[in-house]
């Protein structure tokens, strides 16, 4: 066999995608309900892959759920019984707005703060656009 029957055969035997093609990709949500407790057992892995503080995805899901929420060791505890669609599509908002670029739509972004402005910066693009502060 040479080298083009080799090269042949093993496109041939590849799988149609091998990728999705997206580098930055975010896990959904995983967890469980505990009476009228929400326990979530992998929000700080997010937050890690979106190169974010867990406690400031976790005050904006507090603040965007209307549910106390804390932290216990790994799990996060939300005090009332959440959908975890709801809380995949509020996840998804805070990638939107406070990890992707508005501009190249890339992942590689840092919060700044100065004074009482908050930005979103590109490291990719350098765009540099103000976000609103969690407070």
């Amino acid at each position: 066999m040479d080298y083009e029957q080799m090269l042949a055969k093993a496109q041939k035997e590849l799988p149609e995608s091998v990728s999705s093609g997206e580098r930055f990709q975010v896990e959904k949500v995983s967890g469980h309900l505990e009476g009228n407790k929400t326990i979530i057992s992998n929000l700080k892995k997010i937050s890690d892959r979106c190169g974010r503080p867990p406690e400031h995805l976790l005050k904006y899901l507090q603040r965007e759920l209307a549910s106390p929420a804390k932290f216990d060791g790994e799990r996060t505890i939300f005090g009332t019984k959440i959908a975890s669609e709801f809380i995949n599509k509020k996840v998804k908002q805070y990638i939107s707005e406070f990890v992707l670029c508005p501009s190249c739509g890339k992942p590689d972004t840092k919060l700044l703060l100065t004074e009482d402005v908050q930005y979103l910066k590109c490291d990719v693009c350098g765009n540099k656009v103000p976000v609103k502060r969690i407070r």
